[in-house]
């Protein structure tokens, strides 16, 4: 989807996709990974969700990262953080002890000379993305992990006829086709859940860069 889009709908406020708690799956999943508590974590795409605050109360140094800066403010007023800010060339950075939020264009991370990191949160980023622009996600996101790091990928299946995404659906064979290349797979469970008020299930996987 064009930045536009997602402008647009932090400015008028059209956020269902928010989560008003933090995920049960994150907290039923997260200790698989079997990362150590100080363990470098990307979470892309996270808008202002709580599960950004949990990852940083486990001890985790988060980098989060958001297109939109309204909701990255919301996000620290709305938890009562204070944050200061920096500018790096292409994002501005909003730390709060080990949490780093960052605001800008995802796929320009890579210029940003980051340290590798050691995990992922995935929840609502691959999701987010038409087909055209996944491939190039996974090559964003596994340019900016250790070997070794794990990845807990949260997804949608319902039938293609359903809805318009965002949020998409995608299943276990475009699971495969995105990230057999760099990475292990593990399907783990499938989960009754709704999207826009219809019936689908969310996917879990764990996946091990290679």
């Amino acid at each position: 989807m064009k930045a536009d889009f997602w402008h647009d709908r932090w400015q008028h406020n059209q956020i269902g996709f928010h989560n008003s708690e933090v995920h049960p799956l994150l907290i039923r999943f997260w200790p698989t990974l079997e990362l150590s508590t100080d363990a470098r974590v990307l979470v892309p795409l996270a808008g202002k969700s709580l599960d950004v605050r949990w990852l940083a109360e486990q001890g985790h140094a988060v980098t989060a990262v958001e297109l939109n800066k309204l909701a990255v403010e919301a996000f620290f007023t709305e938890q009562q953080w204070p944050a200061t800010q920096t500018h790096r060339p292409q994002h501005i950075v909003f730390h709060h002890e080990t949490l780093e939020f960052w605001v800008g264009d995802l796929f320009a991370l890579e210029n940003e000379n980051l340290m590798a990191f050691e995990g992922v949160y995935d929840r609502a980023a691959l999701i987010a993305l038409p087909p055209e622009m996944r491939a190039g996600y996974v090559e964003t996101i596994s340019a900016l992990l250790k070997p070794g790091a794990k990845y807990l990928l949260i997804s949608l299946e319902y039938p293609d006829d359903t809805l318009s995404g965002p949020p998409f659906a995608i299943d276990g064979q475009e699971i495969d086709r995105l990230f057999h290349e760099s990475f292990s797979i593990h399907f783990h469970s499938r989960h009754p859940s709704e999207v826009k008020g219809h019936p689908c299930f969310e996917t879990v996987y764990t996946l091990q860069r290679l």
